[in-house]
């Protein structure tokens, strides 16, 4: 994927592709439940909050409402500028910028929020090292992303080149992303699996969408002692204070 370009491919996704539309069914559950993990892995006393690749802006609609400072952070225009416009706030600030350079000094936030993107860069190495960059001494990087994903290509009509599906790159397992860091600054790495293709198989999702998040929980790591066949991981890398 030397090609890539993955500027303006992205630019060009957040035009063609809304994504504050609506989700429906087990895409809506699902979508839930990672943001609920990401939002329990969040620190209580953050003041401010980096959300790397924000899509719908769901960190600041969440976050604003407490008085903590976000800041809605996309390669594109688009996403940023909607977030604005859906979630004003004097503690809300919409950035354009390449992960791969960030605008913002060494330990800059509390936590940064990287949900279900690094699958879709170029180098997960160098995205990982730059994002924890400005993580606050004693902060977090929160990543999720799909677990052990099995990558499909098609070929595409007009470059006439194998392109992976939803534009996934890479896929990832705990040894891999744990392995990606080894500063000096790193304090320690934790990790968790959850979801379980099967209960997504079966569209469980229609019962289980009113169980309160730590009840689905709990259900949720009995599904994968019976099937263990995880959808997504989350991961925290913690900074030295």
């Amino acid at each position: 994927m030397n090609d890539f370009n993955y500027i303006e491919h992205y630019q060009k996704d957040a035009i063609e592709f809304d994504y504050f539309e609506e989700r429906k069914g087990a895409t809506k559950h699902d979508e839930r439940r990672v943001k609920e993990y990401i939002i329990s892995k969040v620190p209580k006393d953050v003041s401010s909050i980096l959300d790397v690749g924000c899509g719908s802006g769901w960190v600041a609609e969440h976050y604003i409402k407490k008085l903590i400072k976000v800041h809605s952070l996309d390669i594109s225009i688009t996403n940023p500028s909607k977030a604005m416009q859906h979630y004003p706030g004097q503690k809300h600030f919409g950035i354009v910028a390449d992960s791969f350079r960030l605008p913002f000094v060494d330990n800059s936030f509390d936590c940064v929020i990287a949900s279900e993107i690094i699958e879709h860069v170029v180098n997960p190495v160098e995205f990982i090292k730059e994002v924890f960059r400005v993580v606050k001494k004693g902060g977090r990087l929160i990543i999720t992303t799909p677990y052990k994903e099995k990558l499909i290509y098609y070929l595409c009509v007009h470059c006439n080149k194998k392109t992976p599906v939803h534009a996934h790159l890479h896929s990832f397992d705990e040894k891999m992303l744990e392995g990606y860091y080894k500063g000096d600054d790193l304090e320690n790495f934790k990790y968790e699996t959850f979801g379980n293709k099967l209960l997504i198989f079966l569209r469980t999702y229609v019962v289980l969408k009113f169980l309160p998040f730590w009840l689905w929980k709990i259900k949720d790591r009995i599904a994968n002692l019976i099937y263990n066949n995880p959808i997504h991981i989350i991961c925290i890398y913690s900074k030295k204070s």
